[in-house]
């Protein structure tokens, strides 16, 4: 890892309706619009969904890292994720993100150390802890 602090960068570009495109050195570009349910058309990324995977995507980084320094191996991982959108003290926010890791593990290997890797993994993930 290259040492702290990280800046991170992305442009957005939109008008006054409709979608907008979201970029970011190095990476493809992405199409997002809102949600259905924020009368959105429903086939482009959404920021809610962007952030579910945000967080998503940051839980199986750390779990590749916590695993490897844990010396576990795992074949695969499939991680479902659902945030929950809802108004409490006057504010709209994410009262709830809950992710569902089904975890793959070669033959003989220890189930036990493999709950703890994924428990630190929750744990130090930095993306759900700045949410936090």
């Amino acid at each position: 890892m290259k040492p702290l602090p990280h800046i991170y960068e992305v442009k957005l570009t939109g008008g006054p309706a409709g979608y907008a495109s979201l970029s970011a050195p190095g990476v493809t570009q992405l199409r997002t619009a809102p949600p259905p349910e924020f009368d959105g058309p429903g086939d482009a990324w959404s920021p809610e969904q962007l952030l579910i995977g945000a967080v998503a995507s940051c839980f199986l980084f750390t779990l590749r890292a916590v695993a490897a320094t844990s010396k576990l191996e795992f074949a695969s991982v499939e991680l479902s994720g659902e945030g929950k959108l809802d108004r409490c003290m006057g504010t709209t926010h994410f009262t709830e993100i809950i992710l569902r890791p089904l975890l793959s593990l070669p033959e003989g290997t220890d189930r036990i150390a493999a709950q703890r890797v994924l428990e630190k993994s929750a744990k130090v993930c930095f993306v759900s802890a700045s949410l936090s």
